[in-house]
């Protein structure tokens, strides 16, 4: 039995309204508004980043597993927005929980999909008995060019799973998993820019759309299941409305995508953002539930799982919930974010 036995989520506690947005670009503003579904968006504090956020996340999941730091074989970090161009992250995080030297690390790197690809990377490593413990982490801080629609929704936060076999520690059981993965560059990011590009129509149907539906029907195939039989979905939610027509579209009742659907309330938190959904499912789920997680990453593809909830999910008790950072919130106004999200170039 593979599968999750700790997991914990970080969410920084300054937001700012996409209405503080648009009304700094007039009309246009709020057009883009309009139709993204976000009702506001987390925003680092000065001394945050992807490394501290992914510390804060593992530091949870280690609470909920009850491990000793020390029997972590492996650590990755999925992230669009590490530190440094050279030097891992993943090293950061290992020596600040405590579990150097004897670990495997690195980063990752796939859009919004780089922490599921470190799940997949840690089952088959404790599947393989080469570790008897794998931590895969989702983090970021969110870039957007101002003016532009990812203003509006690019967050911050981190997500981490602590993976093993243990049959007596595993909370949630990853039944299967599978990818469904195109050269489609609909999202990137050159070397030196400070800024993304999205291929505008391109960044819909033939990216997130055909990507998450075909992954999701990939795994409802692998495992002969249907929608019928999960509980909860999560699906990569890059804004408000997108996970809610991917759902309409494969015959999914939206409300099983209700308590995942963390976007609207924090923004899109990129390689955290479908961790940080199956996180909060988790939060509220009971033993024998099952749920379908559908990741999404620009150029591109998507991680599904199929996971079953155990008895051992009492063990969230000993963690921090997301719902504590959730509602912690100081809001910000456009001037005091730019200077968060450091776009003041010439200081």
């Amino acid at each position: 039995m593979v599968g999750i036995v700790g997991y914990g989520a970080y969410v920084p506690s300054f937001r700012i309204k996409p209405e503080e947005i648009a009304k700094i670009w007039g009309e246009e503003g709020e057009r883009i508004k309009k139709g993204l579904g976000i009702q506001e968006k987390s925003v680092p504090a000065l001394d945050e980043d992807a490394a501290t956020m992914a510390v804060e996340a593992a530091k949870n999941a280690l609470k909920v597993s009850g491990i000793d730091a020390q029997k972590i074989g492996a650590v990755y970090v999925g992230s669009e927005s590490h530190p440094y161009a050279v030097k891992p992250t993943a090293t950061m995080v290992a020596e600040a929980i405590g579990a150097t030297p004897n670990t495997m690390a690195a980063d990752l790197e796939f859009a919004c999909k780089a922490g599921s690809a470190g799940i997949q990377i840690c089952m088959g490593l404790v599947a393989s008995n080469m570790i008897n413990y794998g931590l895969a982490i989702g983090s970021d801080t969110s870039q957007g060019r101002p003016g532009d629609a990812l203003e509006y929704t690019a967050g911050a936060g981190a997500a981490a799973y602590l993976i093993g076999r243990e049959k007596s520690q595993v909370l949630a059981e990853i039944e299967a998993t599978c990818s469904f993965t195109t050269d489609t560059p609909d999202f990137w990011r050159r070397q030196h820019a400070e800024f993304p590009t999205h291929g505008g129509r391109f960044t819909g149907v033939p990216a997130y759309f055909k990507h998450v539906m075909s992954a999701t029907q990939m795994l409802f195939e692998k495992t002969n299941t249907r929608a019928s039989d999960y509980d909860y979905f999560v699906f990569h939610q890059p804004n408000g409305k997108f996970p809610l027509e991917a759902a309409k579209k494969l015959g999914i009742d939206a409300a099983k995508l209700k308590q995942g659907l963390m976007t609207p309330v924090i923004g899109n938190t990129y390689s955290a953002a479908s961790l940080i959904g199956l996180a909060s499912v988790l939060d509220v789920a009971k033993a024998g539930q099952t749920i379908l997680v559908t990741s999404f990453g620009s150029g591109a593809g998507s991680d599904s799982f199929a996971l079953r909830v155990t008895d051992k999910i009492e063990n969230r008790k000993k963690g921090i919930p997301l719902a504590h950072y959730v509602a912690q919130k100081e809001y910000l106004c456009y001037g005091l974010y730019v200077k968060h999200r450091r776009k003041l170039k010439s200081l």
